[in-house]
């Protein structure tokens, strides 16, 4: 309920009283004076939703109040009410800040008509200031792929997207679990309702139930006002809870009750808000085990896995890897202002070689890096990937293979060598791989010309005879 306290400001007795009654039959906290000092005493208290305020008052004039009240930082919505009015009175109104002007006598159907819009409107109004502040990285991103397993996954989204159940969907970091959340609410019947994101691994404990469900007014230090919690912002629409496994025991319970009833209260409240949401959870653990190590409530898990969904690492379909970065190089190419005119062969086959333990999110970082290093010639080579070698990879590069380095063993190593006999040969192996040149062979060690040096006098190295017309061992 985005409105819930409401001033009256009228100085007829008996309309005023008809309009608290109606007031309070609909569940609202209402606050009825018959002056403007006493609507301004009530408003240094505390903080109002809604007011509806007559032009003519014992006092003074109700526009004046209205002027009054844009300045305040939290300003309510104001109804302006007149008995003697006129189309110039109402456009003054409205242009001072009104949200309406009803003339008097109005019916109770026209006084719910205008309620219920100053509902819709404040609650637009806070999702679009939540959502202003918001981080929304993957806003406009698809869900990209023709292997098989994005087919069938597209095909589930369809399925599920146009019912209303709880979806759980599960699989590692980087594989895309909030594309996948989007892409449903942007297929459901609540794709122009409200989408609220809430991130349950990036928020503290102790703040984490009034993220869900919002505070009141010095529920805790700090609670200078009213704030509404992410339910009812997501009011009508859906819920995306990320990472919900991350959430503790108490307020795993408060959550099951919002599943179950559709109900709760906020912290340091005790008023009951009902709300219509449909909920979307995603986890990159396995919650079962969860549930078997009594870290995740059974009875949480059998709520939110109504419809599960899971996304399979980008290692068990690498198909889609060639248009995945295809895709990414295009749009990175844009964001920064660079002329990328494609992928090497070589560059392609390194990104169908590697495993992406990072899935998806390691491919796009790779891609952007690359983008940004690729230079004016405008080719992705392997070098600007920036991906680590594979040991296999590594040990090829050095000439020789850790078996035939660990066979070579001395005479008093019982038949095995020795940590520092295989620190020797394989700075022996770094020096041949780089032909003899010392600056090179560092810096695949990653060491110093000086510590190279002086672990070659160690071992009382002696280059090989210089070649007429070069010399073998550079610097």
């Amino acid at each position: 309920m985005p409105i819930e306290k409401i001033i009256v400001l009228e100085d007829d007795l008996v309309v005023r009283k008809n309009l608290e009654q109606q007031l309070r039959y609909r569940r609202y906290d209402v606050a009825a004076v018959n002056t403007i000092a006493g609507a301004q005493e009530l408003l240094s208290k505390d903080n109002f939703d809604l007011m509806i305020v007559d032009i003519r008052l014992p006092d003074g004039d109700g526009r004046t109040l209205l002027k009054q009240l844009q300045s305040r930082p939290m300003k309510p919505l104001v109804v302006m009410i007149s008995g003697f009015g006129t189309v110039d009175v109402a456009v003054e109104c409205m242009s001072n800040g009104a949200f309406t002007f009803l003339t008097k006598p109005f019916s109770p159907e026209q006084l719910a008509v205008t309620l219920k819009k100053a509902e819709e409107h404040t609650q637009l109004v806070k999702v679009s200031q939540f959502l202003s502040h918001a981080e929304d990285d993957e806003a406009g991103y698809e869900l990209l792929g023709k292997s098989q397993q994005i087919e069938q996954l597209r095909q589930l989204i369809r399925r599920v997207a146009r019912t209303q159940a709880t979806v759980l969907i599960q699989g590692e970091s980087g594989t895309g679990k909030e594309l996948v959340a989007r892409a449903l609410y942007r297929q459901s019947p609540r794709d122009t309702a409200p989408f609220i994101k809430l991130n349950c691994a990036a928020i503290p404990e102790n703040l984490i139930e009034s993220e869900f469900f919002g505070h009141e007014k010095g529920a805790f230090t700090g609670a200078l006002t009213k704030r509404e919690g992410r339910f009812e912002l997501a009011h009508g629409g859906t819920i995306l809870l990320d990472e919900i496994s991350e959430i503790s025991p108490p307020v795993q319970a408060k959550l099951l009750r919002v599943l179950q009833e559709r109900e709760f209260e906020r912290v340091g409240g005790n008023r009951t808000i009902k709300v219509n949401v449909r909920v979307i959870a995603t986890t990159n653990r396995q919650l079962s085990e969860s549930v078997e190590r009594k870290e995740f409530r059974q009875d949480l898990f059998f709520r939110l896995n109504v419809v599960p969904i899971y996304i399979s690492p980008l290692r068990e379909h690498k198909q889609d890897v060639p248009l995945l970065a295809e895709q990414f190089r295009i749009r990175f190419a844009r964001k920064h202002g660079m002329e990328v005119k494609g992928f090497s062969d070589h560059c392609m086959s390194a990104l169908m070689d590697h495993d992406w333990p990072g899935n998806v999110r390691e491919l796009q970082n790779v891609v952007e890096r690359a983008v940004i290093l690729c230079g004016e010639r405008g080719i992705i080579e392997p070098a600007h990937l920036g991906l680590a070698q594979r040991p296999d990879s590594a040990q090829a590069a050095l000439g020789m293979t850790t078996a035939h380095i660990l066979s070579s063993s001395t005479p008093d190593s019982g038949g095995f060598c020795t940590l520092s006999e295989l620190e020797k040969r394989h700075i022996l192996a770094a020096l041949e791989r780089s032909k003899g040149n010392r600056t090179h062979a560092a810096k695949m060690l990653s060491i110093s010309i000086r510590t190279l040096r002086n672990k070659l006098n160690e071992y009382k190295f002696k280059p090989p005879a210089a070649h007429p017309a070069r010399t073998a061992i550079r610097e």
